[in-house]
């Protein structure tokens, strides 16, 4: 029979989400698994006294958490298939558009983006009782999500809303949370951070569950941003006029903020009043509420007076520290040389920025109002209508903060009008970078004749964002520069069944499983399209979505393609071709190490044992 040779095959799914933990688990306590699964028995007897076995502990739970989990565990069929015709410049940028459910996209983005994302940032929906969420089928997410694109043939739809008078109100919102806040964190680097978007309604149990995902000692910051510059009289009670930024890092060991750049407003304070060489300064108070011995010394002014520390406070330095300062002309009694001392601050030796704070004032970083008229400045022809938009003056405020290294991969998955991705490219051109975006957003319908859904906006706010940078260029000298030298396209993928046959597992009479296993002789759809194919390989092999695609020289006739994932450095050829001879492979030198990937249908014993022997060989 044909099956004498043994073959690798292509994965038909995504990758388990756990199994980087599973591995890690396994690394440390390897007797702690009997036959390919973990013995907790064994487990608990080796952590000892590790194990926490007290009848009532602090936890987070809500209705629904466990079939929250079981989702995430399941793995995607999925596809994402390539549209050029929607994207600009695709063979060349590594800007990514994804339209499709976010949970789906997640799971397919994991193996080829575990560890590399430097900053996420997402705007959720708030929960409001109006806001549209995510009610996953937890049987098969992926078919109501080709019901609602109409992509199949049932009645069902993937948005609903989520009103107060639910007994399952704030459950259904962490569910709907809890498995893309768990992908997030598998995506993020180590010295990666995410931001989340919330108001009031959810903040206190979106801190809860992101202490739990990410570990409470990563939380950084709850940040203020002040969405609303004027009050609404409107309001009953209190007007809102802020929202919440929760920042976390992946691990708080390994990140640092970039410092913000230095503002007139924040060099304004540093003056010269006795003309001292080393240039500017301000002063800072000398005294603290930190005890220590030796600290509560008098110091007597040029005019001899004699100051103390104010009741419950101690100077600040040790009185040896004192004496070389004020030796240096640091210690500053004022214009008078008769107030309490205080030690100069020079501005040539402070920070070269300034640490970011907790509170984001309007007026540094864009607020509501000014977001709505951001993006009906560049829908001049269809303005549009939401409520709630960012700015991206906000989004860039992040991006300085977190994203400020070159090569930053920047995620939104819940992109809507891709505020993110303009943020980027205009960030991008103002500092030089070379950030790369990947947005995710699911057609959420919108009512708009012209754009019917929130993702076909996102994509027009991005060709029309490039089209505005590409028109400044417009009468530049043609010399190398770096705003020639920007990314200045981005590829646009759509989430779609797979191009594998779905294997429906043992059948209980053995006629319709021997009917089964007669399917799976060539495992690809009738219809398949072969650039669908190799991208579906690509992401389940661990390549990048800016992989570059390209028929083999001389070899195109016999379609077999090369990919190459330039982060990575690695590259697989790929032949689609319904017989394989081995004449016709024999120009691509395939060595030891070289990936090679055909369709087990086309592949005699004679073909496969020589291909195995000579290269990796893996079969669809």
């Amino acid at each position: 029979m044909k099956k004498a040779v043994q073959r690798e095959h292509v994965r038909r799914a995504s990758a388990l989400p756990d199994s980087e933990r599973l591995a890690g688990l396994r690394d440390l306590y390897p007797d702690a698994f009997a036959e390919g699964k973990v013995d907790f028995d064994k487990l608990r007897g080796l952590l000892g006294g590790e194990i926490d076995e007290r009848p009532e502990r602090y936890s987070f739970t809500w209705a629904g958490k466990r079939d929250a989990i079981r989702l995430l565990q399941a793995p995607s069929r999925a596809a994402l298939i390539p549209c050029p015709e929607e994207s600009i410049d695709f063979e060349h940028t590594g800007h990514v558009f994804i339209e499709g459910e976010n949970l789906e996209a997640l799971k397919l983005l994991y193996k080829a983006y575990f560890g590399r994302v430097k900053m996420i940032y997402i705007d959720p929906p708030y929960n409001t009782g109006h806001d549209f969420i995510y009610p996953d089928n937890y049987a098969d997410p992926l078919a109501t999500y080709l019901q609602l694109t109409g992509q199949q043939d049932a009645v069902g739809n993937l948005l609903t809303s989520n009103p107060e008078t639910s007994g399952r109100y704030h459950s259904a919102w962490l569910s709907m949370m809890y498995p893309r806040l768990f992908l997030a964190r598998q995506l993020l680097r180590e010295d990666g951070v995410i931001f989340v978007s919330i108001d009031d309604t959810e903040v206190a149990n979106l801190r809860l569950l992101m202490n739990e995902i990410f570990g409470e000692e990563n939380f950084v910051s709850n940040i203020i941003w002040e969405k609303k510059f004027s009050p609404q009289n409107d309001d009953m009670y209190i007007a809102a006029a802020h929202d919440h930024i929760l920042l976390y890092a992946r691990s708080m060991e390994s990140w640092r903020p970039s410092l913000l750049p230095r503002s007139e407003k924040a060099n304004i304070r540093y003056q010269n009043p006795d003309n001292d060489p080393r240039g500017p300064w301000s002063s800072g108070d000398l005294t603290t509420k930190t005890k220590a011995k030796g600290h509560s010394y008098p110091i007597t002014s040029p005019t001899g007076k004699v100051f103390y520390p104010t009741t419950g406070r101690q100077w600040g330095l040790a009185l040896e520290t004192f004496q070389k300062l004020s030796a240096d002309n640091r210690i500053w009694f004022g214009a008078t040389e008769n107030n309490i001392p205080r030690v100069k601050q020079f501005l040539s030796e402070v920070q070269k920025g300034i640490v970011p704070i907790s509170i984001w004032k309007h007026t540094d970083v864009g607020h509501n109002q000014e977001a709505k008229q951001e993006l009906n400045s560049i829908f001049k022809d269809a303005p549009l209508d939401f409520e709630t938009p960012k700015p991206s003056r906000l989004i860039k405020r992040m991006l300085q903060i977190a994203a400020s290294e070159n090569g930053s991969i920047v995620l939104d998955f819940f992109a809507g009008t891709c505020t993110t991705a303009q943020a980027v490219l205009e960030f991008n051109r103002e500092d030089g970078g070379d950030r790369r975006f990947i947005m995710v957003q699911l057609p959420e319908p919108t009512g708009n004749k012209q754009y019917p859904t929130i993702a076909e906006i996102g994509k027009e706010r991005i060709r029309r964002v490039l089209a505005k940078l590409k028109s400044e260029n417009a009468g530049q000298l043609s010399l190398p520069s770096p705003a020639q030298l920007e990314d200045l396209g981005f590829r646009v993928f759509k989430m779609a069944p797979s191009a594998f046959k779905p294997w429906v597992g043992e059948a209980a009479e053995p006629e319709a499983y021997a009917r089964q296993l007669e399917l799976q002789t060539d495992p690809l759809v009738e219809g398949w399209k072969p650039q669908d194919v190799i991208w579906e390989v690509a992401l389940r092999e661990g390549f990048g979505l800016d992989a570059q695609v390209v028929p083999v020289a001389g070899l195109e006739a016999r379609a077999i393609w090369r990919v190459t994932d330039p982060a990575r450095e690695q590259s697989f050829v790929i032949c689609l071709a319904d017989r394989i001879d081995l004449a016709a492979v024999r120009p691509l030198n395939l060595g030891r190490e070289d990936l090679f990937i055909c369709r087990d249908a086309a592949l005699d014993d004679e073909a496969a044992a020589n291909l195995a022997l000579q290269c990796r060989l893996k079969t669809i």
